[in-house]
């Protein structure tokens, strides 16, 4: 048996002997200081497949605790994804991962760590540094004996760093050996979350608006001085119009001509390929990271949990974050109950800053070890193949590719006309409109899920502002800003829609009110918006995001005007039937416009049965205008309140619950044996 040793840097020269390298520069090339151990004396990914079953000495500490046909299949999975079978296993629910560590730390002749309360260890890297070990899986300790010695060791978790690599050190009497404790991920995360909870509310809190606070919501002035300003004119020109008044609604006209045609514009684009372009095999599939923020969703998190099950993509190479806030003790309860094994962790938000998503998201975050990240909310049901299309859409593209939509859609359509015309929303939205500005490759507004992202390219750009209550809108327009580009994928997420208008108009002022503080927030300085955007994504993000909102809050206000108008007759004068028939433009061409693009996505989405809805456009804008103004009052009292929108009431499914794939029906049975 052959072993070869890596140079690894301060881990390296700690090898031999040298323990006063800093931790900070010893702890990211741990492994690379082990030796491996390979028949070939090559380390096991470059090896070619062998034609015979390939032999795991990963598990060779567990073969008598599993069947034998167990064992040998994940062996045969570590082979097709080169991966390893400790991970298999775990990720397959064969074993836990605390029983692989006690086995294979018992096997080895090395000690565990437990990291409890009860410990003595003292962390020998702090802030960033230490949060950043629950990713790596290593965390360098200080430890003080009853002796009143200092010693400098090792906790290691086997599944997330190179468990060959540490039976090879071990049996090879390797001195770095003698300075390494197992333990698992769940104990090394719920250590990092107890001594740098500092660090990590920090980051999830304030670090993009310390960092740059020209893009935070909750830098500078939160008001809506500019919106505010042009409604109130819109309300003082009913009861007192003159000249002033009929160059701004002139001007408004002209704005809400240019929002209706850039609507028209991205209805030119042809409906997207659902076909998959660049097929994956398991070996070549990197780790990624789903993430969903949870509150008050205990009665969805079994169908989540489902659903997340069903994803085609190798268990072993997901690493799925649910992220609780910490009085949320019936989610907490719920997620328990079901007892999950890896890929499944549990986040707990700190609980300084506003009580967001997008807060619990960073907080999620800087525990994420993959190379991209999901998003997605807790009644969601996302395509099993979603992943692998996003990574499609990534491989196919230059890096400047930061974030990939995939479409949204409603599950309970058939609930309420509310829901009705909130599916037929949503096709116009996601399966024409996003579709039509990024083919243009002009900026997204981002939907609150299904988002992949590069994990980098999200760090970079500061991740989601936690004062913004529509974070993925502001985060689509940072990323532009930023030179980055975002586009939609063919694949579906089916959710969950209010079907009362209660629920809806809470849903619908916290989205407005969130888009008011992203126009906001990137209208501070315009000139320099002008230059990263350029002409084109300038004029994008002041129609999608400020005329949207306009629209919503003016519409009411021209709908009376034009009724009242009519009522008392058509004006004789020729400025005052120039007027009138702005409005009335105005009006049907929203009106049109939305229609179109609901009833083209409803065909392409096969629902045209439901198109009927549209007829009642007009009673739909009038509650969005509804829900516009009531965000604007709430964001002067309370910018950053988060209203909840409850799910689990839906009544009527289109999915009928989510539909196992063969590779998950073989997870569970596996599990099931063993």
């Amino acid at each position: 048996m052959a072993y070869r040793q890596e140079d690894g840097g301060a881990i390296g020269r700690a090898a031999g002997g040298h323990w006063t390298a800093p931790a900070e520069a010893a702890v990211p090339s741990i492994v690379r200081a082990l030796p491996y151990v390979d028949a070939d004396d090559e380390p096991p990914r470059e090896r070619p497949l062998a034609p015979h079953l390939p032999r795991c000495p990963e598990i060779d500490c567990v073969r008598s605790l599993l069947p034998a046909n167990i064992a040998a299949l994940a062996e045969l999975q570590a082979a097709e994804s080169n991966d390893r079978a400790d991970r298999i296993l775990i990720a397959w629910g064969a074993i836990s991962e605390d029983a692989y560590v006690h086995a294979l730390a018992a096997s080895l002749g090395i000690d565990t760590e437990p990291l409890d309360e009860d410990a003595r260890p003292h962390a020998a890297l702090a802030g960033d540094r230490l949060v950043e070990a629950a990713r790596t899986g290593m965390l360098a300790l200080h430890n003080t004996g009853d002796s009143g010695t200092d010693g400098m060791y090792f906790a290691v978790v086997p599944r997330l760093v190179d468990s060959r690599r540490l039976i090879a050190a071990a049996r090879s009497g390797h001195d770095l050996a003698r300075r390494i404790r197992l333990t698992t991920a769940a104990r090394l995360q719920s250590f990092v979350a107890r001594h740098g909870v500092r660090t990590i509310e920090y980051r999830a809190t304030r670090a993009l608006r310390d960092r740059r606070p020209d893009l935070s919501a909750n830098a500078g002035v939160a008001r809506p001085i500019a919106i505010g300003f042009v409604a109130a004119a819109a309300v003082a020109g009913i009861a007192a119009p003159g000249p002033a008044l009929i160059a701004a609604e002139l001007t408004l006209g002209l704005v809400f001509l240019a929002w209706t045609g850039l609507r028209f514009l991205g209805m030119l684009n042809s409906p997207l390929p659902y076909h998959r372009q660049q097929p994956f095999s398991d070996n070549n599939l990197p780790i990624y990271t789903v993430i969903v923020a949870l509150y008050r969703e205990a009665a969805a998190v079994k169908r989540l949990v489902a659903a997340l099950r069903d994803l085609n993509y190798p268990p072993e190479k997901l690493d799925i974050k649910f992220v609780v806030e910490p009085d949320d003790h019936e989610t907490r309860a719920a997620i328990t109950a079901l007892r999950l094994d890896p890929p499944f962790e549990v986040v707990v938000a700190p609980r300084g800053g506003p009580r967001t998503k997008p807060k619990a998201l960073n907080a999620a975050l800087q525990f994420a070890r993959g190379e991209y990240v999901a998003v997605y909310d807790a009644e969601d049901i996302p395509d099993p193949d979603q992943l692998r299309l996003a990574l499609d859409a990534f491989n196919a593209a230059d890096h400047r590719l930061a974030c990939v939509q995939a479409c949204l859609t409603i599950d309970n359509t058939d609930d309420s006309w509310l829901t009705r015309m909130f599916t037929a929303e949503y096709a116009g939205l996601f399966d024409v409109f996003l579709p039509g500005l990024a083919a243009w490759r002009l900026p997204l507004p981002l939907g609150g899920s299904s988002n992949h992202f590069r994990t980098a390219v999200l760090r970079q750009v500061g991740a989601w502002d936690p004062y913004n209550v529509t974070e993925d809108a502001d985060l689509g327009m940072r990323l532009a800003r930023f030179g980055y580009h975002s586009t939609v994928i063919p694949s579906t997420t089916y959710e969950e829609a209010p079907a009362r208008f209660g629920p809806w108009l809470r849903q619908r002022t916290r989205w407005f009110k969130g888009w008011m503080q992203t126009w906001q927030v990137h209208t501070r300085a315009p000139a320099r918006l002008l230059r990263e955007l350029g002409w084109s994504g300038f004029a994008t993000f002041q129609l999608v995001v400020g005329g949207t909102v306009l629209a919503a809050l003016v519409h009411t206000l021209f709908a009376i005007q034009v009724g009242l108008t009519i009522a008392a007759a058509i004006p004789e004068d020729t400025m005052g039937r120039i007027i009138l028939g702005v409005h009335i433009s105005i009006l049907l061409t929203g009106y049109a416009i939305s229609a179109a693009l609901g009833v083209v996505g409803l065909k392409q989405r096969r629902l045209s049965r439901v198109a009927w809805a549209l007829l009642l456009m007009p009673i739909y804008w009038v509650l969005l205008s509804i829900a516009a103004w009531r965000a604007l009052f709430q964001l002067v009292r309370a910018p950053t309140y988060w209203e909840k929108t409850t799910h689990g009431l839906a009544r009527t499914s289109r999915l009928a619950g989510p539909k196992r794939t063969d590779a998950n029906q073989s997870r569970l049975a596996i599990k099931d044996s063993a």
